[in-house]
């Protein structure tokens, strides 16, 4: 009789400690998009259904916790249009057209080469009412940078040229270039005072001698749009300048209005 006793606890506790390990299983796998490791260096999204909005390889909390932000809440149709430039190749002016046309403020991630060869653009981007934000000096892997004066430096250089073309303060909003970051990097950018902004939808824009077609534009950017979307466009992208009239009116057809980061970092 003791013998069988024995065996039911042990077969009770064996079942205990098998479904406390499946549970720890599950909550790792579950919240994997909530906590980053030292190592990422890139950028990632896991789309789920059209509509809605993918899962960061660096959750929305996790991120919060540096002022980074990849996505705004889902509760609203908001599209927050933010554009790339490491050079100018002739769209921006057709593209501040058709933002203009639409009323659709953006914010528009330079780098030093830009501010360099196009004050003009930069100030006309600033007088009508668009975001210019921090892409670096040099566009270099920032997830290789570790050290914080090396940091500063890339992003305080590119405030200057701002500061010294626009007369005014650069807006704390910093893109990594290519997507490329690590843990630290959040933490120096926060503490310098910058919002880091990741995006929630973007596609293959900016290869300059392989341009996709418009359907193969329309056929990621349109399914894929969803409540609180943060978007990525190349301006250097021929693609991306034809569309956007036609892209615009589309989304808001779907409904959704424009907002700006300063809408999607209110909170």
């Amino acid at each position: 009789m003791v013998i069988r006793m024995n065996k039911k606890v042990f077969i009770i506790v064996m079942i205990v400690v098998l479904l406390l390990a499946c549970l720890l299983i599950y909550n790792t796998f579950k919240n994997f998009s909530v906590t980053v490791s030292t190592n990422i260096s890139n950028w990632g999204l896991k789309f789920n259904e059209n509509g809605t909005a993918p899962m960061g390889n660096a959750g929305k909390d996790f991120l919060k916790k540096y002022n980074a932000y990849y996505v705004g809440e889902p509760d609203n149709k908001y599209i927050y249009l933010t554009f790339d430039a490491g050079f100018e190749n002739g769209n921006t002016p057709n593209i501040l057209d058709t933002l203009k046309k639409h009323d659709v403020k953006a914010a528009f991630f330079l780098v030093g080469h830009y501010l360099e060869k196009e004050p003009g653009l930069v100030k006309r981007m600033v007088r009508e009412g668009h975001i210019v934000g921090n892409h670096t000096y040099h566009h270099p892997d920032m997830s290789l940078i570790s050290d914080k004066e090396s940091f500063i430096k890339e992003l305080t250089s590119l405030e200057e040229l701002y500061k010294e073309i626009t007369g005014e303060e650069m807006p704390k909003y910093y893109r990594p270039p290519q997507g490329k970051f690590s843990e630290d990097n959040l933490r120096m950018a926060d503490e310098l005072g910058y919002k880091t902004i990741f995006w929630s939808l973007a596609y293959v824009d900016w290869y300059k001698d392989d341009q996709p077609t418009k359907e193969q534009a329309f056929s990621k950017l349109i399914p894929r749009i969803h409540p609180g979307a943060v978007v990525l466009l190349h301006s250097t992208s021929d693609t991306n300048e034809m569309i956007l009239d036609e892209l615009l009116t589309k989304w808001k057809d779907l409904g959704y209005t424009f907002k700006t980061l300063d809408d999607l970092t209110a909170n």
